[in-house]
């Protein structure tokens, strides 16, 4: 479609396009036929005006039925985004906060924002009549705190509003909170009808095999930490910048402070204009460093667990996943950062060091909304298993003693059967391993000494390694297992001396 047909969305100029009026159409006219507490969820991409088509609801709701809508949110600053979208819209309201106290029947306001804990409590005091809501209408509506409310507000009917048709909690999915999903505009529809930008996707297959799940199914922030602020990836990172976003204004995602502090540090250091942002930054300094960001042509802000939502910044041009995740929700508000469309930006870039797109697939390809919705388990199991390794996992703090090797796991396995299907000999396969094992000693120590240390480190990954091997070849004796195991040893430090002397050599001739 031209551009000039369809101009950049701005989520605050009231104007409403074609696919926002029909959505809005659909969503009324299912509304007004349900039954109070009839409720429906409505998913619609980042940056496709979310706020305005439920702002509009709200607005036409309390004009036909002259009854109090109430919108809830899970963040303040949510809440006062949303209240200014609806006032631009004509539409007086009032932000129900911690100096709110009480909802009188006089109350001039038909419309009312609101975070979770805050109307819970006043609920819960009975200072606010849940009977006098027509409408409620939920933001970010994947978010698993919004539950407890619902039941209620028995004389309303209730919308739903979210990305990603997912519920944050895999126990509690959402088909069993909504009655009926309804899809809105696709990513590849307002990329082609000139509302999102094109992205560029870069990525690069990291071994996450150290990766540790969390309680909520997440990998670990110390996990991450431990391979993201490694002096490899610190290294990918910054190549990956300087191959496809060098200059260009870029916001970079990671799971630690730790490790977003040292990205900060590494690009400090290397030039370029750099700050770091997490979720224990004060308002004031924070205000400060987003205003930085705004003006600075160039600027690389690195963050954690914060600009995920309730922030916009069009003129980001690069995102960075400088980590992995098992979020879908988060996968999508991580990348819709630098999604929006202005005059001179039709296109962005996605670094992706985390096999996310792997994961997930691409950020704009088709998602079947449906199937997810009525079907979490599966989909959860699908996403889980790309995030399942193959390879030996080895332990964390084994890890941290290789920092400067890329890849530190090896399928034997995988590489037996390569060399049958070459028509190699099986021990080719050891003499591969030793070689990986080799490197990863020689280039994470100073000298020879250390570089042995750090094999004999490795002998129960070699001993797990000559396993593997021995179920490959079937029946073989303990006593061919134990003295493989020798064997091995025996050629890793020969092969490690020699690599080792050679870079001491190099070393000197420079």
């Amino acid at each position: 479609m031209p551009d000039k047909l369809y101009p950049a969305l701005n989520t605050t100029s009231g104007t409403l396009y074609d696919y926002q009026e029909k959505d809005i159409q659909t969503l009324f006219d299912k509304m007004e036929q349900a039954s109070c507490n009839y409720k429906l969820l409505y998913q619609l991409p980042t940056g496709g005006g979310k706020t305005v088509i439920f702002s509009e609801i709200a607005n036409r709701f309390i004009s036909k039925y002259d009854q109090k809508v109430m919108i809830l949110t899970h963040r303040q600053e949510l809440c006062n985004q949303t209240s200014a979208t609806l006032k631009s819209f004509g539409l007086k309201n009032k932000i129900i906060n911690s100096a709110v106290k009480q909802l009188s029947r006089k109350d001039k306001y038909r419309c009312y924002v609101a975070m979770v804990e805050t109307l819970n409590n006043r609920i819960a005091d009975g200072l606010v009549d849940t009977d006098e809501i027509g409408l409620l209408i939920i933001d970010e509506a994947h978010h698993n705190s919004f539950q407890k409310l619902l039941d209620k507000f028995s004389n309303a009917r209730i919308i739903g509003v979210t990305a990603t048709p997912f519920s944050s909690d895999i126990n509690s999915p959402m088909r069993s909170t909504y009655n009926e999903l309804v899809i809105g505009e696709s990513i590849i529809s307002l990329i082609e009808k000139g509302f999102l930008a094109k992205p560029a996707i870069w990525r690069y297959d990291v071994e996450l095999n150290t990766l540790q799940t969390g309680a909520h199914g997440d990998f670990t922030t110390s996990t991450s930490d431990d391979l993201y602020s490694s002096p490899a990836m610190l290294d990918l990172l910054l190549h990956a910048y300087q191959e496809h976003s060098k200059n260009k204004k870029t916001l970079i995602f990671n799971n630690g402070i730790f490790t977003s502090k040292a990205v900060c540090k590494m690009f400090s250091d290397a030039g370029y204009d750099t700050r770091h942002l997490d979720n224990e930054t004060s308002a004031t300094e924070r205000a400060e460093i987003l205003k930085w960001l705004k003006v600075t042509k160039g600027a690389i802000l690195t963050s954690v667990s914060i600009l995920t939502t309730g922030f916009d910044e069009p003129s980001i041009q690069t995102v960075i996943l400088n980590r992995a995740t098992t979020s879908l929700t988060l996968y999508h508000q991580m990348i819709g950062r630098g999604s929006r469309r202005l005059p001179n930006k039709k296109n962005f870039s996605i670094i992706d060091l985390g096999n996310n797109t792997d994961r997930f697939g691409a950020w704009n390809a088709e998602v079947d909304w449906q199937y997810v919705f009525e079907n979490p388990e599966a989909y959860s199991e699908s996403v889980h298993a790309q995030s399942s390794h193959e390879a030996h996992h080895m332990p964390s703090e084994m890890r941290s003693k290789f920092p400067n090797s890329l890849e530190i796991s090896f399928d034997i396995q995988k590489a037996y059967q390569a060399a049958i299907d070459n028509q190699e000999k099986a021990g080719s396969v050891i003499t591969e391993s030793v070689n990986q094992h080799a490197h990863m000693c020689a280039d994470n120590s100073d000298t020879i000494s250390e570089a042995i240390a750090l094999a004999d480190e490795l002998k129960k990954e070699i001993e797990w390694r000559v396993k593997q091997y021995g179920k490959c070849l079937g029946k073989v004796t303990k006593n061919y297992l134990e003295w493989l195991q020798e064997d091995y040893m025996t050629k890793l430090k020969a092969l490690v001396q020699e690599l080792k002397s050679q870079q001491v050599l190099q070393k000197v001739a420079v």
